[in-house]
């Protein structure tokens, strides 16, 4: 009896794992067949929770996946680094203190913290670290800085944008680059009205505009170009007349940004700074002796704990977090911070859980760069195995929630992408990954139409 009933559950199970196939099918040729898919790439793979295959469409075909490739990253991290891993950033001086005086410099230095000033976590605010700053500069006694404030960028290498990153993208927010220091996630915000600028939501360093702007349409169609430790910045496009609107761009130079800022704090709570503010990098094309992390230590200062930056990471698609932990993985790793090396290391982490590597043409840590070339299969893969180690409540809390699926969205100039988990009402649960590139239409729209299926 029951063997029996065994054999009929198995027989209901392949029926319906059959009946979802047959209409995932149906709803993937639908769209393949339309009009805007006609030059259209898809790749598509859905399993059970188990692994077990249900429909595939071109799983094995790599694609570029926009933000879906963040499943890669983040998974590597909490495995390797462990999601109770933390950044620290530290201050310090050089040199002697005597009777209040330092003989030396004040140095800031990091290990490349993207959160340092973050407004997402209520603790670590700039106020925050701001507050901690002064009040060690004062336990500590000192009143008076007789050489300069260096912010200490050198722990990371000098290349702060992954190769193959648009330039359209890389003055925008989502655009900015990873530095040895980071601050307030290296963005700013400027308020405009129709084609004037009304304020920016901090004093942004040494930064010149050009304005090209017109005004005119019903959204944000705005660009910024700047590049990494430029001093021109432009922005073009359109925003709508008559009212004002918010528009994010990336800071040129984060660590200088930082050190304006602790120079004005510094003179706000009356301790004198006799030299000028600079980076180790600025020192470095000046010829000069980089002074490193400082050894009289006065303050650490520590990030969240990973897991809660893997939740910003996924749940908001911070493309900097991404590349962040791309440097940070090659630096532990392979002992060099290169993005090169960190994105070999990202490979060889997954190849190693069974993923064929030719499945994997990773270009960076975030998905922002079309030379990523992922496959359905291959997401699905890491999905699974993320669902089975200790780290995985971690990993599937940032995954948002959208058309009522647990899933990672990607999006970029012709391409779609989602990949999660799902629970039908019957109880089955799926996991799944569809990528579709240069489709002519709403890709989100028609690739939730095939999603809804596994409802």
């Amino acid at each position: 009896m029951k063997k029996t009933l065994a054999v009929l559950i198995l027989s209901v199970q392949l029926v319906s794992a059959q009946n979802i196939a047959q209409k995932l099918d149906k709803a993937t040729k639908d769209l393949m067949d339309s009009s805007g898919a006609v030059s259209s790439g898809l790749s598509f793979y859905v399993t059970d929770e188990n692994g077990t295959f249900i429909y595939e469409y071109q799983g094995n075909k790599g694609l570029s996946t926009a933000s879906t490739q963040k499943i890669f990253t983040a998974g590597a991290a909490l495995e390797t680094l462990g999601k109770n891993y933390t950044y620290k950033t530290t201050a310090g001086y050089s040199g002697s203190l005597s009777a209040g005086i330092l003989n030396g410099d004040f140095v800031i230095s990091s290990n490349g913290d993207p959160t340092l000033g973050s407004w997402r976590y209520d603790a670590y605010k700039p106020e925050s670290f701001k507050k901690k700053l002064i009040e060690a500069l004062k336990s500590s006694g000192i009143a008076k800085i007789s050489g300069n404030l260096v912010i200490d960028d050198s722990y990371f290498d000098h290349q702060t944008i992954p190769g193959g990153w648009p330039w359209d993208d890389l003055g925008n927010y989502y655009g900015a680059g990873v530095w040895g220091i980071n601050w307030r996630e290296n963005q700013f915000d400027i308020n405009i009205n129709g084609t004037e600028f009304k304020g920016f939501s901090y004093p942004l360093e040494n930064v010149k505009w050009l304005n090209d702007l017109k005004a005119g349409g019903s959204s944000d169609q705005s660009l910024i170009f700047t590049a990494p430790h430029s001093e021109v910045a432009l922005i073009n496009g359109t925003l709508p007349a008559g009212k004002t609107v918010t528009v994010s761009g990336a800071v040129p130079n984060p660590p200088m940004q930082l050190g304006a800022e602790v120079q004005q704090w510094i003179k706000e709570s009356g301790i004198e700074l006799s030299g000028k503010v600079t980076t180790s990098s600025q020192l470095e094309l000046e010829g000069k002796m980089i002074p490193g992390a400082p050894k009289n230590v006065i303050l650490t200062h520590e990030s969240p704990t990973l897991d809660k930056i893997v939740y910003w990471f996924l749940r908001k698609s911070v493309n900097l977090y991404g590349e962040a932990l791309i440097k940070t993985l090659g630096k532990e790793k392979k002992g060099n911070s290169s993005f090169k090396n960190g994105v070999a290391y990202l490979k060889e982490f997954w190849r190693s859980k069974g993923i064929n590597p030719n499945m994997i043409n990773f270009a960076d840590g975030s998905g922002l760069s079309p030379q990523n070339y992922v496959a359905a299969k291959a997401e699905v893969q890491a999905l699974l195995y993320a669902k089975k180690q200790p780290w995985f409540d971690a990993y599937y809390d940032g995954f948002p929630v959208q058309d009522g699926i647990k899933m990672k969205s990607g999006t970029m100039r012709d391409t779609k992408s989602f990949a999660g988990y799902h629970t039908a009402k019957d109880g089955k649960k799926y996991v799944f990954s569809i990528i579709i590139n240069n489709y002519q239409g709403s890709g989100s729209t028609e690739l939730q139409k095939i999603l809804n299926v596994l409802k």
